[in-house]
């Protein structure tokens, strides 16, 4: 079978509105050699479509990649808030539900998001706060089906 090399660049986000995915994939490929443009499509995807979680997802990630903590940090609590509505839970992590059900959507979103979140708040130097994290996900995930123990790992520096 022959993939032609933009089909091996196109993300699955899912369901998106068709506008949204399309600046999301143009903004995967643009990070490669312009993060500036980048991150204005994945800005764009998000005020055109505030309730989709992928947007959110992409500049957090991109953020923390390039070392701005503060505004990822931003960005991820935003989805995270956005992803719990969704999900019909709490704003505050700490009122979670105990071993959520959350294989996909909204509540994994919100999940995997505290995760890496607990990353950011490593990373900025914040360990008290990204225990704090951990600690929710802990009881959240107790199976660590979005990868939080690696997180843990690192801040027991034991990776």
């Amino acid at each position: 079978m022959n993939t032609s090399r933009a089909d091996a660049d196109v993300v699955n986000f899912g369901e998106l509105d068709p506008k949204t995915n399309e600046l999301l994939q143009q903004g995967v490929v643009a990070y490669r050699t312009d993060r500036e443009k980048a991150d204005s499509l994945f800005k764009q995807a998000l005020a055109l479509t505030p309730q989709e979680l992928a947007p959110y997802y992409c500049l957090y990630k991109i953020h923390t990649y390039m070392g701005s903590l503060d505004y990822a940090a931003d960005v991820a609590a935003q989805g995270m808030k956005e992803a719990t509505r969704q999900a019909g839970w709490p704003s505050d992590p700490m009122a979670w539900p105990a071993t959520a059900e959350a294989h996909d959507g909204p509540a994994r979103f919100a999940l995997y998001t505290l995760k890496a979140l607990s990353f950011i708040e490593l990373k900025r130097g914040r360990n008290e706060t990204a225990k704090e994290y951990l600690d929710i996900l802990s009881r959240a995930d107790p199976q660590g089906s979005v990868g939080w123990k690696v997180i843990e790992e690192l801040a027991q520096g034991s990776v």
